[in-house]
């Protein structure tokens, strides 16, 4: 095999194989990416066995087909810190050569017949197709909420349920949840009505695709997979077993302490509040009055502070805590110059709300 590429194009990639490929694991072979060439075309392609990744880059000068598997971080750095635009690519068996104006690498690689094989995304419809900046917006007003470890392994991930042309994407670790909404641009009639629990790894490398402005995400449903097709990339993803909690029976329904907040006043009052809070004391108080909400913390060894801000408001007054960090991970994400809160009591979680596609519920905290 010998090939002639942009680095920058291979760098792309590699960039997002290494975020996929196994630091330890008992296979070597899985730390390798696997390089094919043939036409004018190079195909890069890593897998974990749970998450994969094909990667085509057009456009390449191939002087002769074949293939190589080598480490990706390795073969990763080699690009990243070469200096020239063009590198040359050669291989004989398992060993790669890499070669630029003033360089030469001899990487030994593996057996590219031993390299798990890679499903395809075939050929006619798909279940789903969705915008991918639509599709990016959604994960990063939910990713967030995951569960990062849980025996529930369902939580790992986020739920995607589609309801006609409609997405929802929920995640949970428990004590909070974020629930967006998606317009979806084409839906079968098997895509129409899905419930899949997407791993957050897999959802984190959609997000890496970086803003492709107008592009498509068609989306498959292979047993217990799903393969997700954007331009020159597919995703291929095991789909994590088990049952989502329902979500729907503890978003609160009956509150009736309602007000519209600033985001931005309300996610700089929380940011200030929460600066003299410690471990041990880690909550903000919300005190809302019909003459305003205040937001406090404090801790014994630092001090307390107060933050206040307008607000109309003419129900009953209420103290509450919340962890400011996930105050601040779903004000972060909220688009809109206003949102919505809702209270119950004081044990109770508290509801915030942005136009009908955000939704996030939080679970207070006991700040006595």
């Amino acid at each position: 095999m010998k090939v002639t590429f942009n680095r920058s194009a291979l760098a792309e990639a590699l960039g997002l194989m290494t975020t996929i490929v196994p630091s330890r694991t008992p296979k070597p072979i899985l730390k390798c990416v696997r390089i094919a060439v043939a036409g004018k075309e190079m195909r890069v392609c890593a897998t974990n066995l749970e998450l994969g990744l094909d990667y085509l880059i057009a456009e390449v000068d191939v002087e002769r087909e074949g293939e190589v598997v080598v480490e990706a971080e390795r073969l990763a750095a080699i690009v990243r810190e070469s200096i020239e635009d063009v590198l040359v690519l050669e291989s004989v068996d398992t060993t790669c050569e890499i070669r630029g104006m003033d360089s030469h690498f001899t990487v030994y690689g593996q057996d590219p017949k031993q390299y798990p094989k890679m499903p395809s995304f075939g050929t006619g419809p798909a279940d789903l197709t969705i915008g991918l900046e639509q599709l990016q917006s959604g994960i990063e007003q939910c990713l967030f909420a995951t569960a990062k470890e849980s025996s529930r392994y369902a939580i790992n991930g986020v739920l995607w349920e589609t309801k006609g042309k409609k997405l929802l994407l929920v995640a949970t670790d428990g004590r909070r949840l974020a629930r967006c909404r998606v317009d979806l641009q084409q839906a079968s009639a098997e895509g129409a009505e899905q419930k899949i629990i997407v791993p957050a790894k897999t959802m984190a490398l959609v997000e890496k695709l970086g803003k492709r402005e107008k592009e498509t995400v068609a989306v498959r449903f292979v047993d217990n997979q799903v393969l997700l097709s954007c331009a020159n990339v597919v995703i291929s993803s095991n789909l994590v077993e088990g049952n989502f909690p329902k979500y729907e029976d503890i978003i609160p329904s009956d509150y009736d302490k309602k007000l519209t907040l600033s985001t931005e006043a309300a996610l700089s009052g929380v940011r200030r509040a929460a600066l003299l809070t410690s471990e041990e004391s880690k909550g903000v108080k919300l005190s809302l009055k019909s003459d305003g909400l205040v937001f406090s913390g404090s801790s014994p060894e630092a001090g307390a502070a107060e933050v206040s801000m307008p607000v109309e408001y003419d129900g009953e007054a209420i103290d509450i805590g919340f962890n400011p960090q996930f105050l601040i991970d779903a004000l972060r994400v909220i688009r809109a110059s206003q949102f919505e809160m809702e209270l119950g009591q004081s044990d109770r979680p508290g509801l915030i709300k942005s136009g009908n596609d955000f939704l996030y519920v939080l679970m207070p905290i006991n700040l006595s």
